[in-house]
Parts: structure tokens; C-alpha cells; sequence
């Protein structure tokens, strides 16, 4: 009874953090399964791509509702980067655990630092009648940019939106919100492609999915009625929950040093 509570307390929380922060919401998904739940590493990141990939499609379908996804754009990083999420799925199931946590925290530092960093809002910029963002001149750079990131995601069982919006916006020049939105389908399509990879090799523990996923999905809700609400104090949240990402992380790399014989 108490493992379930905490996988749907520790669920709600990241669904929370993800509907009031956006990108880098997710982050905590894997650690929390480790250290509150008590899964293995590669268990915890195969039920985590799968909550991460749930959570995604139910922000894609609000973007969607709004008109914030440019179909071509999304659709081919998506295609190529789930390719990509299979090879680093893959690549990840064979890789030492505590050698994938240790290198996961540094990977959790440079999301942490980016988040604190990060005050940009959501600007809408002008854009010329007829311009396609997914024309003959992008489409190199969109898939480039979707396999990397999707093998960046499989390898960690991330959902990779911090790093697909920038991706997006490189290849494309599409404005913030519309990269925001796009970006959720791959988000969505790596996670899923890794869940499955992972569910293949019975490294998803599916109660706890499950108890995740229905966590995330109220905290999710409670988190995107407070982001409006909590707008001019969004800077200060992120930051916070930032530090709070780079404490965890310090924490990781401490406990798995041994593994590169660092302690």
C-alpha cells in the first residue's frame, strides 16, 4: 500500500512540475522510481519513458487544440528520432546501470543550469504568408537534428523536450510556442519508443506505471490551472525546482562514483 502511494505522490509531483514548468518538468521521473520507489536503473528508466510519453501526449493534444503544432516539422523529427530512441534504447539496456545514473546526473546539471538560466517567455514572432518552416532547405537539418536527440532520449529513457524545443527552433526558425508545442509529439514518440524497447526486455514494472502515470495526469492538471495564476512568479519557481534537480543530481553522482572509481 505505501509503494503505491508513493509512486502516485512522487507521479503527481512530476506531472505538477511539468504542467507548471514545461520543459525539464520531467527530469526527476527516473531518479524518484530509484530512490522512493526502489527500482533498478534500467526498470526505473523503461517505467519513466513510458509516464513521460504518457504525460506528453496529453500536453500534445492541448497544443494541438490551439493550434500550436506545425504537422511536418514535428511529424518528420518524430519519425527519424524514434529510430534514433531505438538505437539509444538499445544501447542503454547493455549499458553498466550505475555508469548510466552517474552520466544521467550530469546530464540532469546541464538541464538544471539551462532551467535557471532560462527566462525567456513564449513569444509569437511574425512570420511571412505562405513560409513553411519544413521546406527542402530544413528538412536535412530536422532529421540531423531528430536522430541525435532521439538517441539522447533512448539512451536515458528521457523524454528530451529541453533539448528538442532547441533543436526545433534551430532547424526550423519557427517561433518559440510553435516549437513548444511541435516538440511534444517527439517527446511523446521517443518515450514510447523507448517504453516498448524496454518493455521487450520486461524492464517496466507496469503496477507502477500505472499509479505514475494516474499521479501525473492530477498533478499535471493542477500544475497547468497554477501556471497562468503563477505567471510573474514562474522565474523564481524554476529556480527553485532547478536547484532542487542539481542537488538531486550532486546526490547521484556522489552515490555512483564508485562505479568510474572517482571515490
Amino acid at each position: 500500500m505505501l509503494e503505491q502511494l508513493l509512486a502516485v505522490l512522487c507521479g503527481s509531483f512530476v506531472g505538477f512540475a511539468l504542467g507548471l514548468l514545461g520543459g525539464g518538468g520531467s527530469i526527476l521521473a527516473t531518479p524518484l522510481l530509484i530512490y522512493v520507489i526502489g527500482l533498478g536503473p534500467h526498470q526505473a528508466i523503461g517505467t519513466g519513458a513510458l509516464a513521460v510519453s504518457a504525460s506528453a501526449f496529453a500536453n500534445f493534444a492541448s497544443h494541438f487544440r490551439a493550434g500550436n503544432v506545425r504537422w511536418r516539422s514535428a511529424g518528420l523529427f518524430a519519425a527519424v528520432g524514434m529510430l534514433g530512441a531505438f538505437i539509444g534504447s538499445q544501447l542503454g539496456k547493455s549499458f553498466d546501470g550505475r555508469k548510466l545514473l552517474f552520466l544521467f546526473a550530469i546530464l540532469m546539471i546541464v538541464v538544471g543550469v539551462r532551467m535557471f538560466r532560462s527566462t525567456a517567455g513564449l513569444p509569437i514572432q511574425d512570420v511571412p504568408a505562405g513560409f513553411r518552416f519544413c521546406n527542402r532547405r530544413s528538412i536535412p537539418k530536422i532529421a540531423a537534428s531528430g536522430l541525435g536527440v532521439g538517441l539522447l532520449s533512448g539512451f536515458f529513457g528521457i523524454g528530451g523536450g529541453f533539448l528538442i524545443v532547441p533543436a526545433l527552433l534551430f532547424s526550423t526558425g519557427m517561433p518559440m510556442l510553435l516549437a513548444v508545442g511541435s516538440s511534444l509529439l517527439g517527446v511523446a514518440a521517443f518515450g514510447l519508443t523507448t517504453a516498448v524497447n524496454y518493455a521487450i526486455s520486461g524492464l517496466i514494472d507496469w503496477p507502477v506505471a500505472a499509479e505514475y502515470i494516474g499521479g501525473g495526469i492530477i498533478g499535471g492538471w493542477i500544475g497547468m490551472q497554477l501556471a497562468c495564476r503563477l505567471s510573474s512568479r514562474k522565474t523564481v519557481l524554476k529556480r527553485i525546482f532547478s536547484s532542487l534537480v542539481c542537488i538531486v543530481a550532486l546526490y547521484m553522482l556522489y552515490e555512483n562514483a564508485a562505479v568510474f572509481h572517482l571515490v
